[in-house]
């Protein structure tokens, strides 16, 4: 399956703690990152991902774009909600895109964890009909 990760700048940490934790899971799978955020991970992890252009350059509108392509099949997105974003429409539009095209997003830790944990049960295996 095809994972999008995307983290702001206060939650760049927790992705790598994450990936690092669940490396086993994602190693499995195809990674897509915006720059920066997929650097971090692959500093800390070794795994291979697919970078974009860094979030406030474009990266969330190439990710958007594969989400409206189906291509991606689950994108976890460590946002700060307390901290408002230059390119917050872009943020806005990816969550609108996942809402839109039945694209599971977990936008904190717990949910990130819980899809994760599903996503290795094969309980996202639903995805392969919409290819």
């Amino acid at each position: 399956m095809n994972i999008g990760l995307i983290a702001h700048d206060s939650k760049k940490k927790l992705m790598q703690n994450f990936c690092i934790a669940y490396r086993g899971i994602l190693c499995k799978h195809e990674l897509y990152a915006t720059g920066t955020t997929g650097r971090l991970i692959e500093e800390v992890t070794n795994l291979s991902i697919h970078k974009y252009l860094a979030g406030h350059l474009g990266g969330a509108q190439q990710l958007g774009a594969q989400i409206e392509h189906n291509q991606i099949d689950l994108v976890i997105f460590l946002r700060d909600p307390l901290t408002k974003k230059s390119h917050e429409p872009d943020v806005h539009n990816v969550i609108h895109l996942c809402d839109s095209h039945n694209i599971p997003l977990a936008t904190n830790l717990a949910t990130a964890e819980l899809l994760i944990r599903a996503l290795d049960r094969g309980d996202l295996e639903w995805r392969e009909m919409y290819k």
